[in-house]
């Protein structure tokens, strides 16, 4: 454990002195959103990659690969590689052209204020939501280590406090160097959690082999189940004669399916990259679109892997389980991984792979953490009080260290939440938020990009209500709103289908562009 911890606290030297001296002496707001537009693009691709590998996924796609013993949700990354191609080729030239620092000024140019303060307003509440949510995950380990250590479960209060105190800890370290330092400390950090996230990866997996008899034969000789090992899934109805709705009702209400792949993750993932400030900030510290259009698309490909080993790793995991049964196992899937790790992984790899998961989690809360900054600064408070350069710089850091604090709160809320529910599945919660409002910013962005006469200042806050209310209809939003206030919610009509999360963004576009459309642009 003493040469864990050793590994750890390198871990921790190594990013806060990485990361405030590759941010220091910048003098304006645009240097430190965008870092003088200097990022080279291997680096740019690393950061991407750093960041979307959250502490959500980094425990809870091996959970989902430990629960339904396939790779079905691997399926989703056709969607994801289609999706960048798209970015790369119409999103981010635009915003190069039109020259912005918070992608949202595109939207005031294309059709006025309201426009840019309703996208930006979306995005600051949906992606403090998100991003809060996954903090919680990197504490798990914290939770099950000091179980381990005093041989006893906690209790829920003693395990929400724990949570508590890891989600601070993490909160204040990276706010530290992303306060300091902007996107520059921010991407250069993510190069090297990039780095810690593969070596961790190969070296469990290359653990889990060899404490496998016969290695992987002996791991598929248990997987004999009808959809274990399943890559593809069309998720039709198995229901005998069942009939084209009943069909499409169940496709719509699958998670992981060929038609969620190629729609529904396309649309989420031209979402998360295209038009959330989050994603494309990175993008744009790249000198032209052309390195930024190269990153975006190389990481995509890239991701496919990455995601394929954490699947792996989970179905691993169900097979050394079933060969060496533990009755501490956890009972919540996406904690299995990190039982694992504490108790098996060797001393030196095991620090590895805590700081593995440390760095998913400060790599995805930096870049949060920076473009919330800027998007409140940029969207909001300049256009009120513009100020010089030193005191935009001076705001953008307070806003930093605001955001940090309000993102602990969200963590720490989450963290109750799950001790309360320990049934609850992450995945989902965490790609689940974005579906509510991604699909009203896609459905505008898509509006001024792809028409030229389309879409008004006015008709784009009706498009953007309607985006989020058909979303919130077909996912079930208000059964859930009456079920968790103590109520009966009425029973769902048989003709209204229930979505599944990679289809909230879809319906949600369609809904915006469908009324969005309606409006004429002024002075076309």
């Amino acid at each position: 454990m003493v040469f864990d911890l050793l590994v750890v606290l390198l871990y921790f030297a190594a990013i806060l002195t990485i990361g405030l001296r590759k941010g220091s002496g910048e003098s304006s707001l645009e240097g430190y959103a965008l870092g003088n537009r200097s990022i080279p693009w291997w680096a740019i691709l690393a950061s991407i990659l750093a960041s979307e590998i959250s502490a959500a996924t980094f425990l809870g796609a091996p959970g989902e690969g430990y629960a339904l013993r396939n790779f079905t949700y691997l399926q989703l990354a056709i969607g994801t590689i289609l999706a960048r191609f798209l970015v790369g080729s119409f999103f981010v030239p635009a915003y190069y052209k039109h020259g912005v620092v918070s992608i949202y000024e595109f939207l005031e140019q294309r059709f006025g204020p309201r426009s840019r303060t309703a996208a930006s307003l979306t995005f600051l509440v949906t992606r403090a939501l998100a991003s809060g949510t996954r903090l919680y995950v990197a504490a798990i380990l914290v939770v099950l280590s000091i179980e381990i250590f005093i041989g006893r479960i906690p209790t829920p209060s003693e395990e929400l406090a724990i949570y508590a105190l890891s989600v601070v800890t993490i909160v204040a370290l990276t706010a530290l160097y992303t306060a300091a330092g902007g996107i520059k400390a921010v991407i250069w950090t993510d190069f090297i959690q990039a780095g810690i996230l593969v070596a961790s990866l190969g070296g469990t997996l290359w653990v889990l082999l060899s404490k496998m008899p016969e290695g992987w034969h002996g791991a598929r000789a248990l997987l004999t189940g009808a959809d274990d090992l399943k890559l593809f899934a069309s998720g039709f109805s198995t229901r005998p004669g069942a009939g084209l709705w009943e069909n499409i009702v169940a496709v719509l209400g699958n998670e992981y399916t060929i038609f969620a792949a190629v729609i529904g993750s396309t649309f989420i993932t031209l979402a998360t990259h295209g038009t959330d400030q989050d994603a494309v900030q990175r993008m744009l510290t790249a000198k032209d679109h052309r390195e930024s259009r190269r990153a975006v698309i190389l990481s995509g490909l890239i991701d496919a892997p990455i995601v394929l080993a954490f699947l792996t790793i989970g179905i691993l995991l169900w097979a050394f389980y079933q060969y060496h049964p533990d009755p501490r196992l956890p009972q919540k899937n996406a904690h299995v991984f990190a039982y694992f790790i504490l108790t098996q992984l060797p001393p030196g790899l095991r620090g590895l792979l805590v700081a593995g998961l440390l760095a998913t989690a400060m790599g995805s809360l930096s870049t949060a953490l920076n473009a919330l900054a800027t998007s409140f600064c940029r969207d909001f408070w300049f256009r009120i009080k513009p100020g010089t350069e030193k005191h935009q710089l001076r705001i953008a850091r307070l806003a930093t260290v605001g955001f940090a604090l309000a993102l602990t709160v969200i963590g720490a809320a989450t963290a109750y939440a799950v001790v309360r529910f320990p049934g609850t599945r992450i995945l989902p919660i965490v790609l689940g938020i974005f579906g509510y409002t991604y699909g009203s910013l896609l459905g505008v962005f898509l509006l001024g990009l792809f028409t030229k006469t389309r879409g008004n200042d006015r008709g784009n806050l009706w498009a953007m209500a309607a985006g989020f209310v058909a979303v919130a209809v077909l996912s079930g939003l208000p059964e859930d709103v009456i079920t968790l206030c103590g109520g009966t919610p009425p029973t769902r009509p048989g003709w209204l289908p229930l979505i599944a999360f990679p289809w909230r963004v879809f319906f949600g576009t369609a809904a915006t562009v469908g009324v969005g459309i309606c409006f004429r642009t002024q002075g076309k």
